[in-house]
């Protein structure tokens, strides 16, 4: 029996974190432009759950991770209430964290035709690079995170990779802090026997215990959810 629920994990390290940095943004009304804000939380959040959950369903079902007994309190199509809650609460964290760090939108950043390419074609080579991964059992987990990411990523770099880059700062900020933390928190959560993470399909490398597959999903989830965010906000920019 775990000594955690994952209901538990969510009320000790993910629901505070998310009080303070709505707490803490409601005092940044002045930087923010909070009909963007909430519009590309609204949209980054219907997205993840959309995308994730039939890609979370197929690595449950195939063993990729398993559930400790008694720590979920039921499922939908396969994948436990509390996981369908973090596609929606990782989001609403990335987003509010971002928000504090993003600034003002840059102006004067052109992407041609050619940068949407370009940057179409990375993302899909980054999906490549997933689907050649699944070849080996060992690198399954790894290859399904980069598999699934690259549309996204071919997406997210068509539409404005040279505007990233140049708020390169930025985007590195909103994207490592949440996922330094969830890391910390996610090795909680396996020591605690929330969930476990399978030695059939991970490379066995790790960090502070936690594998190295792990840390690599939450970066690319962040990625997503902060340049979405990011792009978003400079969209509509040109737009106005």
């Amino acid at each position: 029996m775990s000594s955690l629920t994952y209901v538990q994990f969510h009320a000790l390290y993910v629901l505070p974190v998310l009080a303070a940095l709505t707490a803490t943004v409601h005092h940044r009304r002045d930087s923010v432009d909070w009909r963007v804000g909430a519009a590309g939380l609204v949209v980054v959040t219907v997205l993840a759950v959309a995308y994730t959950l039939p890609w979370d369903r197929l690595l449950i079902s195939m063993g990729v991770w398993s559930y400790g007994a008694g720590t979920v309190a039921g499922r939908l199509w396969g994948v436990p209430y509390e996981e369908i809650a973090f596609f929606v609460l990782q989001p609403a964290l990335t987003t509010l964290w971002t928000l504090h760090v993003a600034g003002p939108v840059v102006e004067g950043v052109t992407h041609t035709r050619r940068d949407r390419l370009l940057g179409a074609a990375a993302g899909l080579a980054v999906g490549l690079v997933g689907l050649l991964a699944l070849t080996a059992p060992a690198t399954t987990y790894a290859g399904a995170i980069l598999a699934w990411a690259g549309p996204v990523l071919a997406l997210q770099w068509g539409v404005g990779w040279r505007y990233l880059w140049r708020v390169r700062a930025r985007v590195a900020a909103a994207v490592l802090v949440p996922s330094a933390y969830l890391w910390a928190v996610d090795r909680l959560a396996i020591r605690a026997g929330v969930w476990t993470i399978s030695d059939t399909y991970t490379t066995g490398l790790a960090v502070a215990g936690l594998p190295v597959e792990e840390m690599l999903f939450f970066v690319v989830t962040n990625c997503f959810v902060v340049q979405g965010v990011v792009l978003f906000r400079w969209v509509v920019g040109r737009w106005r």
